[in-house]
């Protein structure tokens, strides 16, 4: 499989992944409105389980908008484009490890292959940020090696 097609599959597979999330918080919040509703309204001054199911339904449309925002870019990365320094939208693959830098949806099964979609929020972003293959990075203490971007 060449570049691209890698990339492409990897972004396929964390939107998959991403839909499935969101799916799950959009039936969450359907779900408590619809308690909320057939609880119907609170019996007095002092019922908080109305409240309750109504602060969940509002703490998963926090989750929900933050799922789309990352859907958002996913989106936006492009998989013909092969990019020689590491940043959003990149395949890095190190000396111990090959990473998605996309979002933060962990591990990522490819045949034989394992990949781990990170965000550029992470620690580990930050201390790869820029570089070009062949260039070396330090994190947690350990010495790493670049060995391919694209």
């Amino acid at each position: 499989m060449d570049k691209s097609e890698l990339k492409k599959k990897l972004l396929e597979t964390c939107i998959a992944m991403q839909q499935k999330r969101l799916d799950v918080v959009q039936h969450e919040i359907n779900d408590a409105q619809h308690s909320a509703n057939e609880y119907g309204q609170p019996k007095d001054r002092y019922d908080s389980f109305r409240m309750q199911l109504l602060r969940k339904k509002d703490m998963l449309g926090q989750q929900l908008q933050k799922i789309n925002a990352e859907f958002i870019g996913l989106k936006k990365i492009n998989t013909k484009t092969m990019m020689d320094k590491v940043s959003f939208g990149t395949i890095v693959i190190t000396n111990d490890q090959k990473l998605f830098i996309s979002i933060g949806l962990g591990k990522l099964e490819f045949g034989k292959d394992t990949y781990f979609a990170i965000s550029p929020n992470v620690p580990l972003f930050e201390a790869m940020k820029g570089l070009s293959k062949g260039e070396e990075f330090t994190f947690m203490e350990k010495r790493r090696k670049i060995i391919d971007v694209f």
